[in-house]
């Protein structure tokens, strides 16, 4: 046998160019008698298609899985990872630029969380109309009011001046300011009688691009916690809270730029997600 790799041979030959023969000297015996036998040609050829044959069943052998059900029709499919994608495509449907139309499901729920989440924690909160705009999409009518607002006095005067912004939330001439947050996933708390509270899990990354900001754009990871109530054609938030984390260990990925962030952020949309 060869000793190159695959089992004898570079090319899945068997005896592969490794092997060599030495051919004998002739007898001087008379020429014109019976001609010279190679001994064990026949012999040769057994012991190698026998071991061929021993390699091939020990192979197939190793490649048996000990637990492997003789039926195989009982097989069952893999269940689905809880990192996959799962449940029905994403919905259409659009109030005030917020995805909406989610089923009245956990799945849906989930959905309806992770798009509120997004909405929650855009640039657009900044802005008063904006903000009121959103608001007034996403929250269930009995608790509207008291949510607009804890949203206004988050976003006072007083912060966006802290930040950079004028009163209207935008940036200054030259700047980019960014503010987005993406759900890497979600949770249920509790389902039933037309409510449901859900968690997301979310990266954010804000602050303001320019050479001359006193804010760069960082990133951070924090959980919003959301009440939801079904309210006949969807489902609107009750009420919200916010923590930080879980936060993984940062990598040791490159910082970009401020001009590839800025970029970035312009030219990346976001998306509707569904659980």
């Amino acid at each position: 046998m060869s000793n190159d790799d695959q089992y004898g041979g570079g090319h899945g030959e068997v005896g592969g160019t490794g092997q060599t023969r030495t051919r004998l000297p002739d007898s001087p015996a008379d020429p014109y008698g019976p001609a010279r036998r190679t001994p064990r040609t026949a012999r040769s050829l057994v012991t190698v298609v026998g071991v061929v044959v021993l390699l091939i069943a020990a192979i197939a052998f190793a490649n048996q899985s000990p637990d492997t059900p003789s039926d195989p029709s009982s097989d069952k499919p893999p269940t689905s990872s809880s990192t996959a994608p799962t449940g029905t495509s994403p919905v259409t449907e659009k109030n005030a630029g917020v995805p909406s139309g989610f089923a009245q499901d956990q799945q849906g729920a989930q959905s309806a969380a992770a798009n509120f989440a997004v909405a929650l924690g855009s640039d657009g909160m900044f802005n008063p109309t904006r903000r009121r705009t959103i608001v007034d999409a996403i929250t269930e009518e009995s608790s509207r009011t008291k949510l607009q607002a804890g949203f206004d006095a988050d976003y006072s005067a007083g912060l966006l001046a802290q930040i950079g912004l004028t009163k209207d939330g935008l940036a200054p001439t030259g700047s980019t300011f960014v503010s987005r947050t993406v759900p890497a996933g979600t949770k249920v708390k509790n389902f039933g009688g037309g409510s449901a509270s859900v968690d997301v899990w979310c990266i954010g990354m804000f602050g303001l691009t320019g050479d001359k900001s006193t804010r760069p754009v960082t990133s951070g990871w924090f959980t919003i916690s959301m009440t939801l109530k079904w309210n006949g054609s969807g489902w609107k938030v009750v009420e919200t809270s916010q923590k930080d984390g879980p936060t993984p260990v940062t990598g040791d990925t490159p910082v970009s730029t401020s001009e590839e962030i800025g970029g970035a952020v312009t030219e990346f949309g976001g998306f509707t997600y569904a659980r």
